[in-house]
Order: C-alpha cells, then sequence, then structure tokens
C-alpha cells in the first residue's frame, strides 16, 4: 500500500486540498501500477509560524 505525506503550509481550501490527493493518487497508481484503492495520501498541515524559509519565519516573511 503506497503512502505518500504532503507537508505544507496552512492556507489551501478545501477544493485545493481535495485537487492534491486527486492528482497524487493519479501519479502513484501511473508510477507504481498500483491500484486506486491502495494509495493513501496524507495532508500535514502546518501554522506559517512553524514553517521557516532562509532563517525567518514565513509568518514573518508574508507568505
Amino acid at each position: 500500500m503506497p503512502i505518500v505525506q504532503v507537508n505544507m503550509m496552512e492556507g489551501r481550501t478545501d477544493a485545493q486540498k481535495e485537487k492534491l490527493i486527486r492528482n497524487v493518487t493519479t501519479a502513484v497508481m501511473e508510477s507504481l501500477d498500483a491500484p486506486e484503492q491502495s494509495v493513501r495520501v496524507l495532508i500535514n498541515e502546518m501554522p506559517k509560524i512553524h514553517f521557516g524559509i532562509g532563517g525567518q519565519s514565513a509568518q514573518k516573511l508574508g507568505r
């Protein structure tokens, strides 16, 4: 059973996350010849204050 974890900053819409899940699932199915029902996609969202870019938080950078 393929499991894919996606780490990203918070702020995407539910529709965007649904699209991401669909597209990642399709990519895994095509790449590994895995059945759709066996693919798992986990999205881990982090607050922008917990995401660092170049030594500063994404929140401080206005991202």
